[in-house]
């Protein structure tokens, strides 16, 4: 096997995922199908991620893409975590991805009626949740958007609740609005608006999904294909990976992985021991790009590309992730990690480096931070998931 080395795959970041200077995305659409989606679990990161790409953007340009022009949905995806996805690429993470976590959720969720006595058994359950559904996207439809609050007023079954933990100290009785709203958007018939607040907020207007895909985002394509064109994606952006790698991201099983490399005609490459594949014809060496440096938000979709890490990462894990694997803000250098950052409550972007990289990286580290600061204009983000370093430079 032709062996592809860790100073390659570290090239190819910088030039796939567009965070050298001179390969830069031209706009939001191009920067989240250069990493296939962006992670949009924590709502700052799409902002994030989209300026680390995209020279000159603001938080207006990325709201436009997605509230306006609709070029970028938010949607449930890979690993039952929500992304924002160029649309037209949606329905195949739709049916790669989101439809099989759909059956697995709605099982759950009749089991879960069932158990609170909202019908007699599991038939019942399902057959209620079916109309209680039904009301609430035609509600949705007539709308035209709207907050779980006014589909709960024009749905009262909505405000029905669930008997979760019973007997325990954790015991709770949530409403069953957000477990139908996300069912509905799991299903691909409705997606997450506008936010309520600022783009910091994590509450959304919900909108029908044929609002921003005609025919909205089910039944367009067979899950097999959409499989093999998803991986067919990551491996464009993310490849050499194993297909450890790629069934983690996906949150596929080891056959339905098996199944779309094969699928793909992916090519085997040693990774220093290790089997990683590359799309046909793309074992030729990356074009170099010039030095770079980046600040990536919690979250990121680069860290959060592969399974196994330390050919980017080395040993900075313990202080940059959390205990279940969820990345925070991290400062790159030529496609490794050298160290975090995070923001004190003057709204600073302060950095804290891991490793000596030397003069010339150091100012563009600072150039960098400086550049952020002035991009933040005040405002203070707090990822959603704290890791050591970034609280200790949003403390300093």
């Amino acid at each position: 096997m032709l062996r592809i080395g860790v100073e390659e795959r570290r090239t190819r970041i910088g030039r796939r995922h567009r965070l050298g200077p001179a390969v830069q995305a031209a706009d939001p659409v191009e920067a989240a199908a250069s990493v296939v989606a962006l992670h949009g679990t924590d709502p700052a990161t799409v902002h994030l991620s989209v300026a680390a790409r995209v020279p000159g953007s603001e938080v207006a340009g990325t709201e436009r893409a997605l509230y306006d022009d609709r070029t970028l949905i938010r949607m449930l995806g890979m690993r039952r975590t929500v992304f924002v996805v160029p649309t037209q690429f949606a329905p195949v993470i739709q049916a790669a991805c989101t439809d099989d976590i759909a059956i697995k959720q709605r099982k759950l969720l009749v089991k879960h009626l069932t158990e609170a006595g909202i019908a007699p058994d599991a038939d019942a359950s399902g057959t209620w949740l079916r109309a209680v559904e039904e009301s609430t996207a035609t509600a949705l439809t007539l709308r035209g958007s709207a907050t779980a609050q006014e589909l709960a007023a024009d749905e009262p079954r909505l405000r029905s609740r669930l008997s979760m933990a019973e007997g325990k100290a954790y015991t709770a009785q949530p409403y069953i609005t957000s477990r139908v709203l996300f069912q509905l958007s799991a299903e691909g018939r409705i997606v997450r608006g506008r936010p309520l607040g600022t783009w910091l907020s994590s509450q959304h207007q919900w909108s029908p999904a044929e609002d921003w895909l005609p025919g909205g985002l089910g039944d367009k394509l067979a899950a097999e294909e959409a499989r093999v064109t998803l991986a067919r994606a990551w491996l464009s952006s993310f490849g050499p990976g194993t297909a450890a790698d790629l069934q983690w991201w996906a949150g596929w099983t080891a056959g339905q992985t098996k199944k779309a490399l094969t699928a793909v005609e992916a090519v085997a490459v040693d990774l220093d021991g290790q089997v990683g594949y590359v799309l046909p014809a793309d074992e030729a060496p990356e074009v170099p790009v010039e030095p770079w440096v980046a600040f990536l938000p919690a979250l990121d979709p680069t860290p959060m590309g592969w399974k196994e890490r330390d050919w980017y990462l080395g040993e900075h894990k313990a202080k940059l992730f959390d205990n279940t694997g969820n990345v925070g803000p991290t400062v790159w250098a030529d496609g490794r990690i050298i160290g975090g950052w995070g923001q004190p409550e003057s709204g600073e972007v302060r950095f804290q480096l891991l490793e000596d990289v030397g003069r010339e990286t150091v100012d563009l580290v600072e150039a960098e931070a400086a550049r952020w600061t002035a991009w933040m204009a005040g405002v203070r983000v707090t990822p959603r998931f704290r890791v050591p370093l970034e609280k200790h430079l949003s403390q300093a």
